[in-house]
């Protein structure tokens, strides 16, 4: 044994056993810190094996940096390595606790807001656990300061130093094929730093992060005032004008707008064994004020949740691979619902049951100009296993808990909740559901209607709230859908659902249908047979608030009231759908009848035109976007939004609607006489039926 120990001492005095203590320590150090400093949602072996081989391959390509020297430049080297390494991983610690997300290239770079409000709450976000990632360090430095590791001064051989370099670029990309196996569409649908983090590692997210950024940065460089001529040029010779009808019959009403996840228009008014999926949204959908739109479209690809909002707020397409939200979310210049709402006197606040770096919400929402972002943080029920749907909060405990807040918002208010229990893979618990499972045979469809339905119940409830408290009668309350629930590839269970044989690719395109209903006093309502997209839901809403659009903000889409607009609905992948024609790849249907068209010469030309204006509304908000033109242009009365004006934290929200409701007393809880309005939320949640 006691020649064991000496020759491992003997080993630890050469270069190279120096290079494997460093690695191995540092290798140690993070894989805790993945372990116990962040929450990346590891749960299968294959996961687990993956979060601790991805600290290794660039722990061994850094520190082998070092093997291509000698002596103490060697150990210099891997010390240093070690230290910015180290400096990086306690960063992100300290951000990670404060905002649930990794520090990105654009965060440091251009948000100073961010570094005053970690400098301000350091002794709060700090721990004394936080300081041992630099444990490693000050022991080696010590170990070689007094000699007990001795500085080898033979040279690696450069051929060793290079297949170091080899293999750990071997090792790498063996990471990242597990990954993608695991998950796939890793990079090119990232919708959440913590699954970049999670399989491949803290600095390849870096990595990642700085290409993306990159990439943001040279269409940015290559863009000017000039490249919003075509854009400019499109919406005049493209206007719609507004419904003279509606326009401003909402003006200074609050405004809902109420996200049902994955919910499609199919499953209004659709039955199961005689039972309504959703009998809530359906009276809703029929009540005499709300205008229903039957032949509206999602328009979202790979961003999925995260384009529907894009366009919710933005009127601009998401992008044709990734998110936006993800990828343009921090640094580009938006004119979002959120800002102009703040800029015409009213209060706004986005509600979501889930972690701000999921679709890079926390970032995204302070460009759009969100003023309150109630997430994970503010519910006390979040961390609680049985409550969570592994998306967020159950829908009926997540609308409870955000009235504590909503009662608070002074009046007019802009707020958005979002909804997360009807996601796939659609499991609800036995106490939870109470719907029957269809039967098509499809697992993955047949608990479609049982989440929807309990969506549907939280819907119900959330009304029957807003009717309490007077706020059904004062606000807008527009309810959609984000994107398709069932995808294409469960074709023999769809054709179930619809009581067909099989479907058609015509079948398909009318499938991506999803509910837009708007409910107002003084609304006369109905079905709305236009055809629309979430692209229009923008203009439609500022239109009934009387705030002009037309010829000063730089949206695509078309007020779906106005009788002018052009009912040409794009896919994001250049498919589209009209009144006459529903073009699905190389197929164009007649789209009253669904049946497959044999153009005329006639027929080809308008399909043609049509193509071609699909084709450049896409391009020209891929330009929007990519190149970030919206900072060369300012709106009549817009004021540029400043991120660094927007602070989500715990502390700085709950302190800001105190001030708020003292100056401005217009809140439900204030005109409550301060009282708190919880109690009129009645919900039937199991996990709440002990506080009753």
């Amino acid at each position: 044994m006691a020649n064991f120990f000496k020759g491992l001492y003997a080993k630890l005095n050469t270069t190279l056993g120096f290079f494997v203590l460093v690695t191995a320590l540092f290798w140690l150090k993070t894989y805790i810190a993945y372990r116990t400093k962040f929450t990346l949602g590891v749960e299968t072996p294959i996961q687990q094996f993956i979060l601790a081989l991805n600290p290794l391959p660039t722990a061994l390509l850094l520190f082998g940096i070092a093997l291509y020297f000698r002596g103490k430049l060697a150990y210099w080297l891997m010390l240093i390595i070690d230290a910015l390494q180290s400096i990086w991983l306690f960063a992100n610690i300290l951000y990670y606790r404060e905002f649930s997300d990794f520090l990105s290239v654009g965060i440091v770079k251009g948000s100073g807001s961010v570094d005053n409000n970690l400098g301000k709450s350091l002794a709060g976000i700090l721990h004394g656990t936080d300081l041992l990632v630099f444990l490693d360090i000050l022991v080696l430095i010590i170990l070689l300061l007094v000699k007990v590791i001795k500085v080898d001064k033979r040279p690696i051989k450069k051929r060793f130093a290079a297949t170091m370099t080899i293999f750990s670029v071997a090792l790498m990309m063996v990471d990242y094929g597990m990954s993608v196996k695991d998950r796939s569409g890793l990079l090119t649908r990232t919708f959440d730093n913590n699954y970049i983090v999670k399989y491949l590692g803290l600095n390849e997210y870096a990595a990642f992060n700085a290409y993306q950024t990159h990439q943001q940065a040279s269409g940015r460089s290559h863009a000017s005032k000039a490249d919003l001529k075509s854009v400019q040029q499109y919406l005049k010779e493209n206007p719609a004008g507004e419904n003279f009808q509606y326009f401003g019959k909402e003006q200074g009403k609050n405004v809902f707008v109420f996200h049902l996840e994955s919910f499609q228009q199919f499953l209004v008014d659709y039955k199961w064994k005689g039972q309504e999926v959703t009998p809530n949204i359906n009276a809703f959908y029929h009540d005499q004020n709300t205008i229903g739109f039957d032949n509206f479209f999602h328009q979202v690809a790979q961003g999925k949740t995260s384009d529907a909002e894009t366009m919710l707020e933005n009127s601009l397409y998401g992008l044709p691979t990734g998110s936006a939200m993800i990828s343009y979310g921090t640094g580009n210049t938006f004119q979002a619902a959120p800002a102009i709402m703040a800029q015409h006197g009213y209060t706004t606040a986005a509600m979501h049951g889930d972690v701000p770096s999921f679709w890079n919400r926390g970032n995204t929402y302070k460009s759009w100009g969100y003023e309150n972002f109630f997430s994970k943080s503010f519910y006390p029920n979040a961390d609680k296993p049985s409550y969570n749907v592994g998306y967020g909060l159950k829908d009926k405990i997540f609308l409870r808990d955000s009235v504590n807040y909503l009662q608070k918002l002074p009046q007019p208010f802009y707020a958005k909740v979002i909804t997360v229990t009807n996601h796939y893979p659609y499991l609800l618990g036995k106490k939870d559901a109470d719907f029957p499972q269809t039967n098509t045979g499809d697992n993955t469809v047949d608990g479609y209607v049982v989440t929807a339905h309990y969506l549907d119940q939280a819907f119900g409830q959330f009304i029957n709230y807003l009717k309490k408290t007077n706020l059904y009668d004062n606000s807008m309350i527009v309810v959609y859908g984000d994107h398709y629930g069932i995808s294409n590839n469960h074709r023999p269970a769809i054709a179930k659902l619809l009581g067909k044989k099989k479907v058609t690719n015509y079948d398909l395109a009318m499938f991506q249908k999803v509910p837009f209903m708007i409910h107002a006093p003084g609304v006369q309502g109905g079905i709305n047979h236009t055809y629309g997209g979430e692209i229009d839901a923008l203009p439609t809403m500022m239109d009934l608030l009387g705030i002009r659009t037309t010829g000063n903000y730089m949206m695509l889409g078309q007020d779906l009231l106005s009788t002018q607009r052009n009912q040409i609905v794009p896919f994001r992948d250049g498919n589209f759908v009209t009144p006459q024609f529903t073009k699905v790849g190389g197929q164009v249907y007649d789209t009253a009848t669904g049946k497959l068209m044999n153009l005329s010469a006639n027929q080809k030309e308008r399909v043609g035109d049509d193509q071609d204006h699909v084709n450049k509304v896409l391009s020209l908000s891929d330009k929007i976007m990519t190149k970030d033109l919206l900072r060369f242009y300012t709106p009549t009365g817009f004021k540029k939004v400043d991120v660094g004006d927007y602070d989500y934290s715990v502390k700085a929200t709950k302190a800001r609607l105190k001030r708020e409701q003292e100056e401005n007393p217009t809140s439900v809880q204030s005109k409550n006489n301060g009282k708190s309005t919880v109690k009129d939320f009645q919900t039937d949640a199991p996990e709440l039926a002990k506080e009753k």
